[in-house]
């Protein structure tokens, strides 16, 4: 089944456009564009940022199975596995937020909420993406052939179906939000 939904163009755009709307106003009911929200994760108080995170990772997941089963997506569009790259990135990215108090995506969220800190803060990350690009070659060259498994996903790797991979997340996702909310609980009654 295919179904005409434009790309590469006007209509395509827009719908992006009212789908990252969407988005930003989840993100914002969700209390993640909320500076406090995204440091309190960091001093383990506040665990509203993982939940958010699993549950996106864990529908996003299900919708691309979705589409590729109604003959929207062609199949996977996979990136190199280049663990050294990731683990460097995920440390940048990991002080960076810490930092900041924002990722990305919250970071836009909160401009958008009129919250200027975040403002000042999405300079820097322009400029982090320039310097990037500057010197991709370098990294290419240094970094990310080190670690690297080209495209490959966990089932190729383990010789574990999709499907059970698939499994062993939802459980994962409903035992990290059982920890969560426990241990939430727990803080609230010695506060109080």
């Amino acid at each position: 089944m295919n179904l005409p939904i434009p790309t590469n163009s006007a209509g395509g755009l827009l719908i992006a456009a009212i789908l990252g709307l969407i988005f930003g106003i989840l993100l914002n009911k969700g209390r993640v564009t909320d500076y406090n929200a995204i440091v309190n994760l960091f001093r383990l108080k506040d665990f509203t940022v993982v939940k958010i995170m699993m549950t996106a990772i864990f529908v996003g997941g299900i919708g691309v199975f979705a589409m590729m089963g109604m003959g929207l997506l062609e199949g996977y569009h996979i990136k190199d596995a280049n663990l050294l790259g990731v683990v460097l990135g995920s440390a940048i990215f990991g002080v960076g937020m810490a930092l900041y108090g924002y990722c990305p995506g919250t970071a836009v969220g909160a401009i958008a909420t009129g919250r200027l800190h975040a403002l000042i803060g999405f300079f820097g990350m322009i400029a982090g993406g320039m310097a990037y690009a500057l010197s991709f070659s370098w990294v290419k060259a240094n970094i990310l052939g080190i670690w690297s498994y080209g495209k490959i996903r966990l089932p190729e790797l383990t010789g574990i179906p999709a499907i059970a991979w698939w499994i062993l997340i939802a459980a994962g996702t409903g035992a990290l939000f059982y920890v969560v909310e426990r241990a939430a609980r727990s803080h609230r009654t010695r506060l109080q």
